[in-house]
């Protein structure tokens, strides 16, 4: 006599990942997210590897823990996944500021953002 079962939030064919807090503004971050956007996932990676933006390595990390979890959790073959979508998202913002001439505040706002990252398994064309 129990609830039911709660249904997936993603396809059989697709795992997810999803880090918050990271400290970079989110169209920032989204430059990177679109970077891999639809590659596969061993490109995504290299791509991310050789990247010369700072937030790229924890863009990796991402990508690395929705390709763990595809294989352990969901059984999907890594070598056929690709990164099906990358979305960003606006997290908090620190308000900070700075004293200025005749009296003034200059405000300094450091946001965060989150980033969610899925991955697909695609059978090849041959």
């Amino acid at each position: 006599m129990g609830k039911a079962k709660n249904p997936r939030r993603v396809a059989d064919n697709e795992a997810m990942a999803k880090t918050r807090m990271l400290r970079t503004s989110p169209q920032k971050l989204n430059l990177v997210a679109a970077m891999i956007r639809g590659k596969k996932v061993d490109k995504a990676l290299a791509d991310l590897t050789f990247s010369k933006k700072r937030i790229a390595q924890d863009v990796k990390k991402c990508l690395q823990s929705a390709i763990a979890n595809a294989e352990n959790n969901h059984g999907l073959d890594v070598d056929e996944l690709i990164v099906a979508e990358a979305w960003v998202g606006k997290n908090l913002v620190l308000k900070r500021g700075r004293p200025r001439a005749r009296g003034r505040y200059g405000r300094i706002l450091k946001p965060f953002s989150e980033i969610t990252i899925k991955v697909r398994q695609v059978e090849e064309q041959a």
